[in-house]
């Protein structure tokens, strides 16, 4: 699974707001600022935030944005899905975007597949913005495991 720089950016806003809860609003240029995104772009992104009711915004000198959904009321799975689609590797195991394979009746590597997606489909579902929040950043090392699937291409 590989996200897009939409949901990317969508959710580095979404947490920053999250951490920000409670201390007013933050204005787009503090989020595009902190978050290294676009102003433009992150404006497009905050809009459907906006639409989905997952952020509201004040006007004004002292507006910008806030929550307006509880944070853990919200999971990455909607957000991936919302901006996505999907959170399946490979269309012929997806839910909701499903695409017919000539090699399905044959395929024995469309199980990892599956697998896969409902593993990272459950993951995400439970990982509210509260939860995730709590967390602390992946370190250099976690990423580079040695003797971890060779590392090549992951």
């Amino acid at each position: 699974m590989r996200v897009s720089k939409k949901t990317d950016y969508a959710l580095r806003a979404l947490f920053t707001l999250v951490d920000q809860a409670g201390r007013g609003p933050v204005p787009i240029r503090e989020l595009s600022r902190r978050n290294d995104i676009p102003k433009k772009f992150l404006e497009q992104i905050m809009l459907s935030l906006k639409e989905r009711g997952w952020v509201t915004s004040l006007p004004g000198i002292r507006g910008g944005y806030l929550l307006a959904k509880a944070p853990d009321k919200i999971t990455m799975g909607e957000v991936v899905r919302h901006f996505d689609g999907i959170l399946a590797p490979i269309g012929c195991v997806s839910a909701t975007c499903y695409e017919r394979c000539s090699q399905e009746p044959l395929c024995r590597f469309r199980r990892v597949f599956l697998d896969v997606r409902n593993y990272v489909a459950t993951l995400m579902d439970q990982a509210t913005l509260a939860d995730v929040s709590k967390g602390t950043p992946v370190t250099k090392p976690e990423v580079f495991v040695p003797g971890f699937a060779g590392g090549e291409g992951i």
